[in-house]
């Protein structure tokens, strides 16, 4: 049985245990256009570089058990050191209290589930659930059809949160393949100021597929940013749809670190809706023998006077192979523009490949746009000027490849995900080294 038979199997089962009301009738009519649409193909332009029949063709159980053997010891090995965040943690896709922590009490933190059911939240839900969300798209119908825990958020006015907030997402004793729906909703009212880190780990040998649609919602003067690392086994496949929509004066940014799992699609898209707008997406990618990791992003500049950053860097070992496809949107109303858009690449073995696609569309003639993507090796020069002072090649290579990357990670304020983020780069080179 292939994937899209659990679906039209799992789906009247699902749909007579969720209670929540306000997407029951939401829940048909996004799974009928699912079914109308199917799952993208390489017939499809924006999948032409990337083949989901790896994953549709295999099993999945879309009512995992709850039961599992995480414990805190475990848990640790996945964190960046917890005592400078919060965390929620989910299992299974349960919402477990016991190994989350809350220490800010003036936000409305909760589970997507509790918001989706509880009275109190039914107007904040109706103004912003599912109002950015692309749903002529098939992963996101597909999630909106099965949806029903994730991660609820809403920081009141002025409220700065001085804590980040690591979501974890685990999987952990499936004896069968998974399939989690998950979906976030992020909502930065005015001045707020908030941090999030998003991560996804499968702890078992069979496969773990999630497909995760985010909401983020920026308000005047607000600032927010979502960082997304992506360190998960070679058994896990992920489609991930993120939506940002800001206001003026506001400030938000979406870094994306990849350094596992099978098949991984991000989808990212920005929505300007006021002057004066500051976007920042930056990615990181460092994947190895036949792992994929597709990055499909657009902006889109419907104001004046703003501007927006892509800067994206991939290294790619053994048979990898990498894909970006990265788009500008320039009405003729946003005068004033200033939108940078650039990916760089580094093959280091023969059957590494990437795909690259930066566009601009502008309709605008004041702006300053600019878009560019390199694929190269590691430069001889310095690789031999390195090693003439006693460093070894492996050391050597993985100094040039951690300054080609780290740049990417310049906005991070969070101290102990840059120290991550670098702890992976070193970890991945292969290489002892305190980068």
């Amino acid at each position: 049985m292939a994937l899209l038979d659990n679906i039209q199997e799992g789906f009247s089962k699902f749909s007579s245990q969720a209670n929540s009301i306000f997407l029951n009738d939401k829940r048909g009519f996004a799974l009928n256009q699912f079914l109308d649409k199917g799952f993208p193909t390489k017939k499809d332009e924006e999948y032409k570089y990337t083949n989901l029949k790896e994953i549709t063709e295999k099993d999945y159980n879309f009512f995992p058990s709850e039961n599992n053997s995480l414990t805190e010891e475990k848990l640790q090995n996945l964190s960046l050191g917890e005592e400078d965040s919060d965390r929620m943690v989910f299992i299974n896709g349960f919402f477990c209290k016991d190994f989350s922590t809350v220490s800010n009490r003036n936000v409305e933190m909760l589970t997507m589930k509790n918001a989706l059911k509880d009275d109190a939240h039914q107007e904040i839900i109706a103004k912003y659930f599912n109002t950015l969300a692309n749903n002529n798209l098939a992963f996101t119908d597909l999630n909106l059809a099965f949806a029903e825990e994730g991660f609820f958020l809403k920081v009141g006015k002025n409220e700065v949160l001085p804590k980040p907030i690591h979501i974890f997402y685990i999987s952990d004793n499936q004896q069968t393949n998974s399939f989690y729906n998950i979906r976030n909703l992020l909502i930065a009212e005015e001045g707020a100021q908030v941090e999030i880190i998003e991560s996804h780990h499968n702890l078992d040998a069979g496969f773990v597929l999630t497909n995760a649609v985010t909401e983020i919602f920026v308000h005047q003067n607000a600032k927010a940013d979502w960082h997304k690392l992506q360190n998960d086994s070679d058994t896990s496949y992920m489609v991930d749809h993120t939506f940002a929509k800001q206001e003026r004066d506001s400030l938000a940014t979406v870094n994306t670190f990849s350094f596992g799992g099978k098949l991984v699609r991000n989808n990212l898209d920005f929505i300007h809706n006021g002057e004066n707008i500051n976007s920042f997406m930056n990615g990181i990618t460092m994947i190895s023998k036949n792992q994929l990791v597709d990055h499909h992003t657009a902006v889109h500049h419907k104001t004046p006077n703003c501007e927006s950053y892509q800067n994206y860097k991939g290294i790619y070992k053994d048979n990898s192979h990498g894909v970006f496809n990265g788009k500008v949107f320039v009405e003729k109303i946003a005068q004033k523009t200033n939108a940078y858009q650039q990916n760089n690449n580094i093959l280091l073995d023969e059957g590494a490949k990437i795909d690259t696609k930066p566009q601009l569309e502008i309709f605008a003639d004041d702006v300053k746009c600019s878009h560019g993507c390199t694929v190269g090796r590691l430069n001889e020069d310095a690789l031999f000027y390195l090693r003439a002072r006693g460093i070894s090649k492996k050391e050597a290579e993985a100094m040039l490849l951690y300054a080609f990357a780290n740049d990417a990670m310049q906005n991070i304020k969070i101290e102990s995900l840059k120290l991550k983020v670098s702890q992976l780069l070193a970890q991945k080179l292969e290489v002892n080294l305190d980068l």
